[in-house]
């Protein structure tokens, strides 16, 4: 029997203890691999990797490979592993999330199972939440991995050469951030060859900080997006317009549902400000959308809560963990909305190209696991959503520390006066002092009380100049007289010891000496500065304890508990004391909207602003208030995954026909058995609908047939024909005479690669139109609810009808451009020619001369997730391939690859031999006819 099946039997409710029994299997064979050479325990990679080819699974090599990485740790890093931390390790291997206290060592305990799972050779992915701490721990922990021999690789935003991150996918173990995965997974289903696609399976998934990720997160979709249209001076004139409106007068707001809804006075006002009669008729419909917009940016989007302002570009708070959210936008205009408000350039708004929801991205691995100190609140969700089972792993020594009650003042400046005098009496005893803030704003706020009072801190929080020093900051919270006030603290990935950090302490006086501390010729300074610090902060460390450990202060509750736990558990790491308080006011956001009834009966209290009341009652009200919004947040990620669904199901059909033109699947037998006939039945149903040949629109027909292919069918001969069912006879027939013309023309192999080029571009621009009309569909699906209809029905039968129309669009347009195409040897191109490998041009060409010609972007399109800003999707204002009159791609080199950059020119295109050809001439196909009557039909 398998170890997890020995796990698993012994029941769901019994996992924690079955986790413990591994454990003196594991320290068992610790002697055993402690006895080696550094060089024998090297090897037992090797040799592990030999029983996995002999048809060992990785179960059966688990225990001796947790004691081979637990002894490597011990030699690389000088950390071995706790037993807790061993039934960590094993709970992550089987898929599950390990919920371990902050200070137990999330990030040595994932050494276990990375290097295990790494082994296969499959590739095993360690997804974190921020770029710090996925390059700083797979430079940390990657020693260890190096030294056992696998490979390290690292995936964060910056570098795009398809090659370099080829090269980090490939790595036995992987390190990276969550966005950034995804948005590798989605551009990989927009590159043109498989040689431009970096990411190679999705096999093992361990997400850092899996709340954040998997739960916080999730609320909002991966978006990669091109530019669509220049909207600026629209919203710069509705900023100017709302910012004279009054609220309850001209609009009314619901801060709670995040609405703000104008009334008639104020769109009456708005009216005369645009001088427009209706703001609602049909040519202003996007005047409406600006005016809510503008609305939203001006009451529910607040300057260093919400966002912060650098370098004249509005930048996005992480209302989670405090941080800059750079490179993403919110969507639908607002954030060109809070710009405009801001008086900031405006950027310009998007076109979705591609979108994924995490939920969905995740769900892909085939096995996913993940670690985090809070999830057991989540445990719900992460099961239904996810599959995944949550594990509490116990602390490696007791938690002491005292949580005492909240302290609720009626005023902001009465709490921060009272943080203030807690503050100021600790720091002057000595005490490290950590002050924990909701925001932005709070933390400057927070900053300058103590300012007032002689108080030195350090503040660390989403601005540029605050964040770059961050570890050091973090690490040394603990130290004496410290005091450092924070937003949220989740992820930020370094412990807080008691007496300060010797190794990081070492690594500053290296770095302020000039030198590289992670350079291996300064390994043996580096080895000597942190020999001198290891005494002082031992001592200094022994102080704090007796000053009572870490004291963790809270300025507000945040909205949810998870986040409020992951500030205390700062405090009281591995068995030292420690203290957490947090305190309240009545005009916290948390307080002021969902605690209404804790709040009218502390009013009714004669107190003074600067006494504190502490009630269980009050308590139990903020509680309460919390589980609202988290339930509200569920709900909302809820709705999106639902939504996502149906998307998913139809992103599934899209990328595996990708998948299937990128690995060169013939398209010659769908065409010929498929495609042709469908779209002349199509013809045919639609000018042929009556019974009687009298009825028939022949005309229409043959000049319907004539978009698709060159035809010499006239109306005459389809005339003497009785039945709809021998014209489409008639039609097929010549459809597919005309397409084996075409193939004997061009060639086997040029038509192959014609078919697929012309159907990877037709697939891309469809695909964009549709995921177009699909947000414009769910922008007023939830109105159908109005008509007793469920919205949610609804968007999934319309998703549905529309993905069929669009499927059968791409089918035809195919038939359509491959009937159409047109070979040119090099020397007939009036375009200059490169003197390299020879080429063949090709030419798609339709008989809709008129439309405007629409070249594809060649650029890689901006992501976020919400949406951001990139380069112009030129395709989308001039109708993509659906009206495409001329684009061209070149052929160069062996016959299967097609150069991209010349395929996807921006630059106009040089007229050929063709386009010269006057229109009463003959044709140069050799047909004999006018060129007007063929392949110039106009």
């Amino acid at each position: 029997m398998g170890i997890l099946d020995r796990v698993l039997k012994t029941g769901e409710g019994k996992r924690l203890r079955a986790l413990q029994g591994l454990v003196p299997e594991i320290n068992a064979l610790e002697p055993t691999y402690q006895a080696m050479s550094d060089d024998e325990l090297k090897h037992q990679t090797v040799l592990f990797r030999e029983r996995l080819e002999a048809g060992e699974d990785l179960d059966d090599i688990m225990l001796d490979a947790f004691a081979v990485c637990r002894e490597a740790a011990t030699r690389v890093l000088g950390q071995r592993h706790f037993d807790v931390q061993l039934m960590g390790g094993a709970a992550l291997h089987f898929g599950w999330v390990a919920e371990m206290k902050t200070g137990e060592g999330k990030t040595l305990t994932s050494t276990l199972p990375l290097y295990l799972n790494g082994l296969s050779g499959k590739g095993t992915h360690i997804i974190t939440v921020n770029e710090y701490l996925a390059t700083f721990q797979s430079e940390w922990m990657g020693r260890l991995f190096t030294w056992l021999g696998l490979s390290v690789g690292l995936i964060v935003p910056g570098n795009r050469d398809a090659d370099h991150k080829r090269e980090q996918y490939a790595a036995d173990i992987t390190y990276g951030i969550n966005n950034e995965f995804g948005f590798d997974y989605l551009r990989d289903n927009m590159a043109m060859s498989r040689e431009r696609q970096v990411q190679r399976g999705f096999n093992y998934a361990i997400v850092d900080e899996v709340d954040s990720i998997l739960i916080d997160e999730a609320r909002t979709p991966l978006i990669i997006s091109g530019r669509l249209e220049d909207a600026a001076k629209l919203y710069t004139q509705f900023a100017a317009v709302v910012r004279a409106l009054r609220r309850d007068e001209h609009y009314e707001v619901d801060e709670e549902k995040r609405l703000v809804v104008p009334t008639e006075e104020g769109i009456e006002k708005v009216e005369q400000a645009l001088g427009v009669e209706n703001l609602y008729d049909g040519v202003a419909q996007n005047l409406v959308h600006q005016f809510q917009v503008a609305l939203r940016a001006k009451e529910l989007f607040h300057r260093d809560k919400d966002y912060i302002v650098v370098d004249g570009e509005v930048k996005i708070v992480d209302e989670f963990t405090g941080r800059v959210l750079d490179g993403r936008r919110w969507s639908e205009g607002l954030h060109q909305a809070v710009e405009a408000k801001e008086g900031v350039p405006i950027k310009e708004e998007n076109q979705t190209l591609a979108t994924i929801t995490l939920q969905n991205y995740f769900r892909m691995y085939d096995k996913l696991a993940g670690m985090t100190g809070t999830a057991v609140t989540e445990a719900a969700e992460l099961a239904g959503t996810y599959g995944l089972q949550v594990v509490p792993i116990p602390t490696n020594k007791p938690l002491i520390r005292a949580d005492e009650g909240d302290l609720i003042y009626k005023t902001l400046d009465g709490k921060l006066q009272a943080v203030a005098d807690d503050v100021e009496a600790r720091y002057k005893s000595g005490q490290p002092v950590l002050v924990g803030t909701a925001s932005v704003a709070t933390s400057e706020l927070v900053s300058r009380t103590l300012d007032k009072r002689g108080v030195k801190h350090q503040v660390l929080n989403a601005k540029p100049e605050r964040q770059f020093r961050e570890a050091d900051i973090v690490a040394q919270a603990g130290r004496l007289n410290t005091v450092t006030v924070a937003t949220n603290m989740a992820g930020r990935g370094v412990d807080i010891l008691l007496g300060g950090n010797p190794e990081l302490l070492a690594k500053q006086e290296l770095h302020n000496d000039g030198l590289d501390a992670e350079d291996p010729e300064h390994a043996e300074l580096l080895a000597k500065t942190i020999a001198k610090y290891e005494p002082q902060c031992q001592a200094e460390g022994a102080k704090v304890l007796e000053l009572g450990g870490l004291y963790v202060l809270g300025t507000e509750r945040h909205d949810s508990r998870r986040i409020d736990d992951q500030l205390r558990g700062r405090a009281g790491r591995q068995g030292d004391p420690g203290e957490s308080r947090f305190y309240l006011s009545l005009e916290d956001d948390l307080m002021r909207l969902f605690a209404t009834g804790a709040v009218n009966w502390v009013m009714g209290k004669a107190l003074p602003d600067d006494v504190p009341l502490e009630a269980k009652m009050v308590t139990k009200a903020i509680e309460r208030a919390q589980q609202t919004v988290e339930q509200r947040n569920a709900e909302i990620r809820k709705n999106v995954l639902k939504y996502d669904e149906v998307l998913n199901n139809q992103r599934k059909v899209i990328y595996e026909l990708r998948d299937q033109i990128l690995d060169k699947t013939d398209l010659r037998t769908k065409i010929h058995e498929k495609y042709l006939p469908e779209a002349v039945e199509s013809l045919v149903a639609t000018y042929c609908v009556a019974d009687f040949s009298e009825e028939w629109d022949l005309e229409g027909l043959v000049a319907a047939v004539g978009e698709y292919w060159p035809s010499e069918v006239t109306v005459d001969q389809l005339a003497a024909l009785s039945t709809s069912d021998d014209v489409y006879e008639v039609l097929v027939d010549e459809a597919i005479s005309r397409y084996e013309a075409r193939e004997a023309e061009l060639g086997d192999d040029t038509m192959r690669q014609v078919e697929r080029q012309v159907m990877l571009r037709i697939i891309d621009t469809a695909w964009r139109e549709h995921l177009r009309e699909m947000d414009y569909l769910q922008e007023g699906i939830n109105l159908r609810a109005m008509g007793q209809r469920d919205p949610l029905t609804e968007w999934q039968r319309e998703g549905f009808e529309m993905f069929e129309a669009m499927i059968a669009r791409i089918e035809r347009d195919l038939v359509r451009y491959v009937m159409h195409v047109q070979v040119k040897a090099p020397g007939e191109s009036d375009q200059p020619q490169q003197p390299a490998a020879p080429a063949v041009g090709m030419r798609f060409q339709t008989s809709d001369q008129k439309a405007p010609a629409a070249p594809l972007p060649d650029d890689e399109p901006a992501v976020s997730n919400m949406q951001t800003s990139g380069p112009a999707d030129p395709s989308s204002q001039a109708g993509g391939l659906s009206t495409l009159a001329r684009t061209r791609a070149q052929v160069e080199g062996a016959p299967e690859q097609v150069d991209e950059a010349a395929a996807a020119s921006h630059t106009p295109v040089v007229k050929s031999d063709w386009d010269k050809t006057p229109r009463n001439a003959p044709c140069p196909c050799g047909s004999g006819k006018k060129f007007k009557l063929c392949h110039g039909q106009a």
